[in-house]
This record gives structure tokens, C-alpha cells and sequence, in this order.
């Protein structure tokens, strides 16, 4: 995985190959994927970062931009009582063989995880899969 991406890049241009249209009568969770793999990465918002990886959509790219954005906003739990839960749940809910693939982005999850305040019982449940699974 590259440290370096150029943000201004969608993932198509990123992968190098665009999806074809999706049908008219698909869902607008297809829809806005499709939509979203051809905005520049770096204009991603949580809401959409969690979109995409709760698909697997463009983790290589987006998984170390989602980590950079959930270690920025931990203070913004402490001070207002809000998390992106969504974003944490898309990314804590990777398949193990992602982390295995990614061992310093496990790290960075690992790191991040402890800062953490009042989580919901589901998120902790999250947690503890993550955990286990980045153990195996």
C-alpha cells in the first residue's frame, strides 16, 4: 500500500479501469458507489468513506484516509460526545484477511481504539472481533 496517493485521484483513475453504469433499477447504495468512485479521494467525506469500505470499494486508497479521519476526530468525542460510529463500524468490520494484508494499518486501528470513549455496546462488540481477529 502506497503512503503517498495523490488525493486528487478517484479510484477509478486510481485502479485504473472504470465500472461500467449500473443498471437503471439497481439500489441507490449502487448508485452513490458508482457516483463516489469518481470524486477525487480526497474530497471523501466520513459518511461516504464509510459507504465505499462497507462495501471493500478502494480499501487499499481509503482505509489509511478513514484512519487518519477517526484519529483526528477522537477529541471531537470527548469534547461534544460524538463519534462517527459508521465510519469506525465500516472499518472495524473488515474481513481478518485485510488486516492481514495491511499489518501497519491493524497497527493504526490498534492505536486509535484505546482513545476511544463510551462506545455503544455494538461498537465494543466491533472491537473485540477486530481484536481478535488482528490477533490470528
Amino acid at each position: 500500500m502506497e503512503n503517498r496517493v495523490d488525493m486528487q485521484k478517484s479510484l477509478e483513475q486510481l485502479e485504473g479501469f472504470e465500472w461500467p453504469a449500473p443498471p437503471a433499477d439497481t439500489t441507490g447504495l449502487v448508485k452513490a458507489a458508482h457516483n463516489l468512485r469518481k470524486r477525487p479521494i480526497g474530497s471523501l467525506n466520513a459518511h461516504e468513506l464509510g459507504r465505499l469500505i462497507g462495501q471493500d470499494i478502494g480499501l487499499p486508497w481509503l482505509l489509511p484516509i478513514a484512519l487518519n479521519v477517526l484519529r483526528e476526530t477522537v477529541a471531537d468525542q470527548r469534547l461534544t460526545g460524538f463519534y462517527d460510529d459508521d465510519l469506525l463500524t465500516a472499518v472495524l468490520t473488515r474481513k481478518s484477511n485485510v488486516w492481514r494484508s495491511h499489518p501497519q494499518l491493524a497497527a493504526d486501528l490498534k492505536e486509535i481504539i484505546p482513545l476511544l470513549e463510551d462506545t455503544s455496546p455494538y461498537i465494543q462488540e466491533n472491537i473485540q472481533e477486530f481484536l481478535t481477529q488482528a490477533e490470528t
